[in-house]
C-alpha cells in the first residue's frame, strides 16, 4: 500500500515522492482475526471537498499538512519543479508543501472531483 506526498524542500520548491505504508497483524476489533494495520496518526478534523469538472485554480502551497483521499473523477496535480501526477478513484495524496511556490490543480475527468480531506494541523 502506498500514497503519493507534496512537499516543499528548502527553498520553497515541491516535489512529490511515493511513500509505503507500513501495516502489521495485530488485533484490532476483537474477537475478530488479527488484520494488517497502520499505525494510527492524530488528526484534527475530516471533510468531504468537491470540485466542479473544468475547475482549474492558480498555484498555491497548501494552507495545512492534510491528506485527500479521491472518491470520483479525477485531478492533475503539478509540483513547482514541473512534475505532474494524476489523482483519482482510490489514491491518496498527502499534501506537505505549505511554503514556497506550491503546486497547481486542475480537475481532468469529464464529472466532478469528489474527495475526502483528512487534516493534521
Amino acid at each position: 500500500m502506498k500514497f503519493q506526498r507534496l512537499f516543499s524542500d528548502a527553498q520553497g520548491e515541491s516535489h512529490w515522492e511515493d511513500i509505503d505504508v507500513t501495516l502489521e497483524e495485530r488485533s484490532f476489533a476483537p474477537p475478530a482475526q488479527d488484520i494488517e494495520i497502520s499505525e494510527p496518526e492524530p488528526v484534527r478534523q475530516a471533510m468531504f471537498l468537491r470540485l466542479k469538472a473544468g475547475w482549474n485554480e492558480p498555484i498555491h502551497p497548501t494552507p495545512v499538512a492534510q491528506k485527500l483521499i479521491c472518491l470520483a473523477g479525477a485531478i492533475r496535480v503539478t509540483a513547482s519543479d514541473g512534475e505532474a501526477r494524476d489523482i483519482g478513484p482510490g489514491d491518496v495524496w498527502h499534501m506537505e508543501d505549505k511554503h514556497g511556490k506550491g503546486h497547481h490543480t486542475m480537475v481532468i475527468s469529464e464529472e466532478d472531483f469528489e474527495s475526502m480531506i483528512i487534516q493534521y494541523e
